[in-house]
């Protein structure tokens, strides 16, 4: 587990320097919007958040494509449609999305652990100048499942946090 994700929020806020972020969250519920505003000075550079936990939420809120979407909501053009939809729809520079099972069981055939997060870039046109998309697996030392979504999930935060770092 990240140790201290309020140090790396204060971080990712003091590297922004002017620009903006959004985030489209689906496994962590809000957490990283929730960590980023954590820090005083966060109103500068935290455009908002969508948090489309719901399958039909990221197709209708965020544009995520109903084609992509019946593969499942868990993969890695989900999450970068995730980002690419909320940087526009919130007019960030920066989108940040993360979409994922965080167990204890699986989820259509998803593995609990596996977590998908995306970054895009856009610049002053709105044209998209930059995008990734990781592919990460966690998997928590404890047993107990309200343990293990929650490890899972502050790992989520932790990760989508330092791709954004990555880009600044």
């Amino acid at each position: 587990m990240y140790t201290d994700l309020d140090s790396l929020a204060v971080t990712v806020v003091l590297a922004m320097e002017g620009r903006t972020v959004a985030t489209a969250e689906s496994i962590t519920g809000g957490d990283i919007g929730a960590t980023i505003t954590s820090i005083p000075g966060s109103s500068k550079i935290y455009r908002g958040g969508i948090t489309s936990y719901a399958t039909d939420l990221k197709e209708s809120l965020l544009g995520v494509s109903a084609e992509v979407l019946k593969g499942g909501a868990v993969q890695a053009e989900v999450a970068l449609q995730m980002a690419r939809g909320v940087a526009t729809r919130l007019n960030a520079d920066f989108g940040l999305a993360v979409t994922g099972v965080a167990g204890p069981a699986a989820q259509d055939g998803v593995s609990a652990g596996t977590v998908f997060v995306a970054c895009v870039e856009r610049n002053s046109d709105g044209e998209y100048i930059e995008q990734v998309v990781e592919d990460l697996h966690f998997t928590p030392e404890v047993t107990d499942p309200v343990l293990v979504r929650a490890e899972i999930r502050e790992e989520t935060v932790a990760a989508a946090l330092e791709l954004l770092m990555s880009f600044l």
